[in-house]
This record gives structure tokens, sequence and C-alpha cells, in this order.
């Protein structure tokens, strides 16, 4: 607290976490994995990560093994796989903490293979069904199989599943999907052929979760679900997240006043316009439409001028608001306040892009 004001905040809500684990566990007979990366969509990795795990989550996924390591070290138990690593896997940290990495190239394989760890790293082999991103190639998929099942057989390593990610299924039309459930499959028998023994098998992220059961195999992977965001659109998750900050200032301004940087914006009234403490520094998009505004009083005000690095401008109209008044960015639309996803659309961009880049100026509080 600074005198009369709050600070920012984004308010998170773990029992939303764990209402929309519940959706996905309502969608999928498969293991639910939690992906817990980016500092958990921006809502916090160890926030998000104890929330879907006591909402019936049993795996997690984080980007790397820094962000898998912290969750060890605040005492998180469950299995971990992480799956980028793009500065490399250091085996012993992954096989002292034990956490399982993802392994998508016989390169990265050897890179492994070339550590000496006490014990064997759990790996999932990590495939490209169609994405052309991340993952090994079709084409080398054999000499992957057979340089893993030789290292498990020397023990220094085992193989705990087969993955791959699906470029389409954000567009809910399953049979989009169709070539990379066959890749999977024919890959999980090519395993099988070779000594690989019982492979966990993950495809599916959020989108496909809630809308194609055919991808979704021994496990899902479930990220921006955790957040509130369905990709596909065709699902209504919780709103776990408010983002609020106060008045820190109100002006009267008369019909005609330039408003902010540039003067891009001229009043079309007479007025008071409000100041909020926050700006593209804290993850207010700059180009956003002039449809966007924010709930004061169960009100909505819209968004005038230029968007600045720490502030923005409200037009308010005919209500002055005291300085320290909450105003809500954006919250659950039931509250009449904006949504993450108007917000998105102001900015004509997705959900995840306004919920990540949330500033660390902003508090983060459980509710």
């Amino acid at each position: 607290m600074n005198g009369d004001l709050h600070r920012p905040t984004l308010w998170i809500d773990p029992r939303a976490i764990a209402q929309n684990i519940a959706i996905a566990r309502s969608r999928s007979a498969a293991e639910v994995m939690a992906v817990v990366k980016a500092n958990g969509y921006g809502l916090g990795t160890l926030t998000l990560a104890r929330a879907a795990l006591d909402g019936g989550a049993t795996q997690l996924g984080t980007t790397d093994l820094v962000e898998a390591v912290a969750l060890r070290e605040a005492g998180v138990r469950a299995p971990i796989l992480t799956w980028l690593n793009a500065s490399g896997v250091d085996a012993t940290a992954a096989a002292e903490h034990q956490i399982a990495v993802a392994i998508g190239s016989l390169e990265e394989l050897n890179a492994l293979l070339r550590q000496h760890s006490a014990a064997p790293v759990t790996v999932h082999l990590h495939l490209d069904v169609g994405m052309c991103r991340e993952g090994a190639s079709p084409l080398d998929w054999q000499a992957l199989f057979e340089s893993a099942a030789r290292a498990q057989r020397q023990n220094k390593i085992r193989v705990g599943g087969l993955m791959g990610h699906l470029a389409q299924a954000d567009r809910a039309e399953p049979e989009l999907n169709d070539q990379a459930v066959r890749a999977m499959s024919a890959a999980k028998a090519r395993a099988s052929v070779l000594g690989l023994g019982r492979l966990k098998l993950h495809l599916a992220a959020t989108a496909a979760t809630l809308t194609d059961p055919s991808t979704h195999f021994d496990m899902v992977r479930f990220g921006a679900g955790l957040a509130g965001i369905d990709p596909s659109g065709r699902t209504d998750l919780a709103a776990v997240a408010r983002l609020t900050a106060p008045v820190v200032h109100s002006v009267w301004a008369s019909e005609g006043t330039s408003v902010g940087y540039g003067g891009m914006y001229r009043s079309t009234h007479d007025g008071y316009l409000s100041v909020l403490p926050l700006g593209y520094a804290d993850g207010i998009p700059r180009e956003i439409s002039t449809d966007a505004s924010v709930q004061i009083a169960g009100r909505r005000h819209r968004v005038v001028g230029r968007v600045s690095m720490d502030q923005i401008i409200i037009d308010t109209g005919p209500h002055r608001y005291a300085r320290g008044t909450r105003a809500t960015i954006f919250g659950a639309a039931a509250s009449g306040a904006p949504t993450l996803a108007d917000w998105a659309n102001w900015a004509q961009s997705i959900s995840h892009t306004i919920i990540c880049t949330i500033g660390s100026r902003v508090i983060r509080s459980v509710q």
C-alpha cells in the first residue's frame, strides 16, 4: 500500500484454476499435465502449479530446467517434464531432481549422453508431426529410436514417452489433426519394435483437449486453459485473473481538449478524465482500438489517447472519481468488466499475449 492507493494488482483465483482442470478432466479420460511455463502464463509458476495439482492434474510441464528446479525447491513433488531447454540440459540436475526432459533430435540426445550423471535421466522423445517447429523429423525417427533404445539398455537414460505438437488444433476441426494422430500411432509401433517399452504418448494441448478426443492418447497438456483461455473459442472456461489499478489523477477537460502524447485524441465533450498508473511497460497494449474500456464503480469508461509507458487515460464523462478509486481493467464477464478476450480483440492479438505480458511492476495476489 502507498497512502490511500493500492498498487496495480493481478488478482488470481486458484478455485477458478481448479475449475478449469475439472473441465479438462471431464473432456478426457487421459492423464492431465498442467503446463506452467513462462512464469505460469504470467500468473506465477508456483501459484498455477499448486492450484492445478490441487484440482486434479497429475503432472507438470515447464519450458526449461530452471523453471522445473524452482518448483522442486519449493517442495513440489509431482512429475515434471521440460521440453525446450534452450541453453541445453544439465543431466546431473535433471537426474538429481527427477525431472524428465524432452529430446527432439539425435544431436540433443548425443549432447545428453556425453554427460555423466549418477542416475539415468528420463526422456520423452519429441517428434515433429506437422508443426516444423520442434521435434525430430520423421526421416530421423528410426535413428533416434535406435540410439535411445541402445542408451536405455546401457542404463544411461530411461525413455518415458513420445510427444508431439498439433499445428491446427485451435481451429477445432478434428479432421485437421488426423495426420498427426496417425503419425504418433505409427511412431509408437516403431518404438515398440525397437524395445523401448511402454511409453506415454501425448499430443494434445488445451484446444485439442477440449475439442478432439482422438488426440488424447495417454496424457493431455493443459496450459492456456489453466489461465481460462480456450484457443479454439469453443469452451467457456472460468476467468482466473482480474487486473485492477487505482485512479491517481482526475482532471476536467472541455470539448476539443488534446489528450495524451501527440494529441492524437481530442475530447468530444466536456467531462472528466481519469489516469490509471499502468501502461505498455505493464502489459497494456500500445495499439488498441477506440473501443477499449475499463470498469469503474460498475460503469464502463473508454480508454482515450495514446497508451503511455506507465499510464492510460480514461474518459469518465460526468463522473469525477476520487484518487484511489479502484478500476478493473479486465475480469470475469459476469462482473460486467471487460474480459481478457476483449483486450485481445482490442489489440488484434490473442489472450495469451495479454496475460503473459503483464509486467513485473504489477503485484500478483492470490485471492
